[in-house]
């Protein structure tokens, strides 16, 4: 039995499957069953104006909600590929410090009605939502559409 906290595990695989993340110093911050909050420090990711790179934030984002799937999909004993379909961004404020992205899905039956047509199909669509704050106020949002593949 994997004893090993699902953050942990999704750092690690991030660092090794993906290795571009850990160059970014993208770390999982927290997982609830519910949201998934990734963290990334400023110094690596940052721009000719002294703010967040707008393609690190973007990695970000898409890895928030590539993560939260992949965590729930485990979580249900399913192996399946995970890939962004679409996505809208809107950059809103820039992002002067380290920061977090907060990743849930779209609506509270999303997930399940997702889960529910995968079971009977071997495949689907979720759409998941991820912010990025400055403050109180959003800096940035990401809406994204998550195509899944049954594996085995």
């Amino acid at each position: 039995m994997d004893m090993q906290s699902p953050e942990k595990y999704l750092e690690e695989f991030f660092h090794t499957r993906i290795p571009v993340t850990r160059e970014m110093g993208i770390r999982v911050a927290a997982y609830d069953g519910a949201s998934l909050t990734l963290g990334a420090p400023l110094a690596p990711n940052v721009n000719d104006k002294g703010t967040a790179f707008g393609g690190s934030l973007y990695s970000v984002l898409v890895l928030a909600g590539w993560g939260l799937l992949h965590l729930k999909l485990r979580e249900e004993g399913i192996s399946a590929d995970v890939m962004i379909h679409e996505c809208d961004v809107t950059y809103s404020l820039p992002v002067r410090g380290d920061w977090e992205a907060l990743g849930r899905f779209a609506d509270n039956g999303g997930y399940a009605g997702f889960l529910a047509g995968f079971r009977e199909r071997g495949r689907g669509k979720v759409r998941v939502e991820v912010r990025v704050m400055a403050g109180h106020r959003t800096a940035v949002r990401f809406s994204g559409s998550y195509a899944v593949i049954a594996t085995s």
